[in-house]
């Protein structure tokens, strides 16, 4: 637990630091590209902090040049740091509308590119899935964990539904990807820290969402759930 700690008495004026940074380098280029390069620093530094071994493979099975739905376990804590070296492209966050109220934090969210999701009822979150659907078709590339919140034990926990409306109404691949590792650097709900651990993450072969052949519903959940299962480690 200490080792944690210490981990976030640094990470967190860390974290605060290049927030502000993306939000002011927004202010001059808009497109969110120096707000991509401030989180790729960020999660490289965070990664180093804790002394993490990240290895990565498939990244020939990411396209480049086209919009993609990536989707994949949620194991720790770590997941976004390493997603965020892991996938070699730019890409933007779906996220709960309510953290984009958090000052400083919530702004440079918004700069960067990053997309709410209002889920306090239905009606609000169809209306969401739509304009996150309508970002993804001009070319906007996402991650969706399925699972909705992160496993207690590292097995995959039920999926949701929401993140394959969106894949559908968007008409873009998904990119199943599988992570191992994370939740024993982190586990969910403690500051425990193992530091110098191995994180590894999968990309799978891309799932059509769109054209002859693309499963829809529960089948395309099955096939997504079945390619991020394949990668799961013990």
């Amino acid at each position: 637990m200490l080792n944690g700690l210490i981990y976030l008495a640094f990470f967190i004026p860390l974290s605060g630091f290049f927030s502000f940074a993306a939000l002011v380098g927004s202010l001059v280029n808009a497109s969110g590209g120096f707000a991509h390069r401030c989180a790729l620093a960020w999660s490289r530094i965070g990664l180093m902090m804790a002394g993490v071994r990240l290895e990565v493979s498939g990244t020939e099975n990411v396209p480049q040049g086209e919009p993609v739905i990536f989707m994949g376990n949620h194991q720790g804590n770590f997941d976004i740091l390493v997603l965020s070296r892991a996938i070699p492209r730019r890409f933007s966050w779906l996220a709960k509308e309510e953290l984009f109220r958090i000052p400083l934090f919530g702004a440079a969210m918004r700069r960067a590119g990053y997309i709410p999701i209002d889920r306090s009822d239905g009606r609000k979150a169809l209306r969401s899935l739509d304009a996150a659907a309508k970002r993804i078709r001009a070319g906007a590339s996402v991650i969706v964990f399925p699972e909705g919140t992160r496993t207690a034990d590292g097995s995959l926990l039920p999926f949701k539904k929401g993140g394959f409306v969106l894949a559908e109404r968007a008409g873009v691949p998904i990119i199943p990807f599988t992570i191992n590792g994370s939740m024993q650097v982190n586990p969910r709900n403690t500051v425990k820290l193992v530091r110098g651990a191995r994180i590894a993450v999968r990309f799978g072969t891309p799932i059509p969402t769109s054209g002859a052949g693309a499963l829809k519903g529960m089948p395309l959940m099955e096939q997504v759930r079945s390619a991020i299962q394949s990668g799961l480690e013990g």
